[in-house]
């Protein structure tokens, strides 16, 4: 069988929550843009592999979609197979704005679609025509210099249009279009297209991420208590685990603060870290084989700095965590270092996720070397570090599988 192939990128709110995808034509899973030749064969692939291969549901949750339309799918009957409540008509920059285009978006408003306009970088006629139908209008702001941003910016404000800022690609710019208003972003910078072919869309991840950030931050239990209220599935399972664990405890636990002060906060921050390799769907096996590993990596970094720095608890304390957090870009499809900044980790964390720099950094490459088996750059790294053999390793890495492993059966 053929494989089904279809890009997804996130459309980010103003406190980077996920409010939507675009949905983007792929022909392979590696492939980071399409050479689109043909729009309507190119979306109409979309739309049979959004919808009929891969599972709505599964792509979208319950986000809404934006799809690119041509002006031939625009007129077309095709397009009111797809459910309003949740798509989002992206009017791409090739169709030209005539009376009959005006008058078939005016039809499909009524009947509940919401459309947005791609890849506006000036307004003229034609669009100000259509920014009375639309409701979104994405601004291309790689294409703009600052000022005529601002300008266009300001204009636009003068429609009742969400503004989307796209193509971002820097802290600068998400910074700039924060402050000129937008209330939607996407681009490289928060997130590249990610090529799913059946993998489930998970939101959570983002809230995760946010909880994990609140506890990394030292906040008020009471703000974290408020995070995990915005979740009632991710506070059920803190529950369920920490009276499954705490089974000794002469009353049951039964509100989320409690839990937290019984857990305490370093577990609380490991849960967290590997419930993010785990909050795709529970039988899918790209999650479990990600949380195994990143447990597993954990583990081994905790243990090969305990034989490092023997009594440094905090040396080891951050090898667990760096060992956890380096397969998470992989996860999130974001880059390491917006992960970085985002949990704001110490230095030498920092660099060893990003640039597998410092000791921290070393042991982390020695860790993926003996993960691909690479028997030469691991010799080379362990007579570097000069403090453990190869035996050694070995016992330590049996070790740290075994706890994964006890790990995943628990969460099962």
């Amino acid at each position: 069988m053929e494989g089904v192939f279809l890009g997804r990128q996130p459309i980010l709110d103003r406190n980077q929550n996920l409010v939507a995808f675009e949905l983007l034509f792929r022909v392979d899973q590696d492939a980071e843009i399409a050479n689109v030749t043909n729009d309507l064969s190119a979306t109409a692939n979309v739309i049979v592999n959004a919808y009929g291969q891969l599972g709505l549901q599964n792509i979208l949750n319950k986000q809404r979609g934006f799809i690119n339309v041509s002006a031939e799918l625009l007129m077309s009957d095709v397009i009111l197979l797809l459910p309003c409540k949740h798509v989002v008509f992206e009017i791409i920059e090739t169709v030209s704005i005539t009376d009959e285009i005006i008058q078939r978006c005016t039809e499909l408003k009524e009947m509940g679609y919401q459309f947005a306009l791609d890849d506006v970088v000036t307004i003229n006629e034609k669009i100000e025509r259509m920014l009375s139908i639309v409701n979104i209008v994405k601004v291309d702001v790689l294409a703009l210099e600052k000022e005529a941003l601002t300008t266009l910016t300001n204009e636009l404000k003068r429609w009742p249009v969400l503004l989307v800022a796209e193509k971002v690609e820097s802290h600068e710019q998400a910074n700039y279009c924060m402050e000129l208003g937008f209330q939607m972003f996407q681009g490289y910078y928060f997130a590249k297209p990610e090529v799913i072919s059946g993998k489930r869309a998970d939101p959570a991840k983002m809230s995760l991420l946010k909880l994990l950030t609140l506890v990394m931050g030292d906040c008020e239990i009471e703000e974290i208590e408020k995070e995990f209220k915005h979740q009632p599935g991710l506070s059920y399972n803190l529950m369920r685990m920490v009276n499954s664990v705490a089974g000794g405890l002469p009353q049951k636990i039964n509100s989320i603060k409690h839990s937290i002060m019984v857990l305490g906060r370093k577990q609380l921050q490991r849960w967290i870290q590997l419930l993010l390799y785990a909050s795709g769907n529970p039988d899918e096996s790209m999650s479990n084989a990600l949380m195994q590993t990143a447990a597993a990596r954990g583990k081994i970094m905790e243990l090969i700095a305990a034989v490092d720095r023997p009594h440094d608890k905090n040396h080891q304390e951050r090898a667990f965590m760096v060992g956890i957090l380096s397969l998470l870009d992989v996860l999130l499809g974001i880059e390491m270092q917006q992960i970085v900044e985002k949990l704001g980790i110490p230095e030498d964390m920092s660099q060893a996720l990003q640039t597998r720099e410092g000791r921290l950094g070393q042991q982390l490459k020695l860790v993926e070397a003996n993960e691909k088996g690479e028997i030469a750059s691991i010799q080379t790294i362990l007579s570097e570090l000069s403090f453990m053999t190869l035996s050694e390793l070995t016992d330590v890495e049996l070790e740290a599988l075994g706890w994964a492993n006890r790990l995943g059966e628990a969460a099962n």
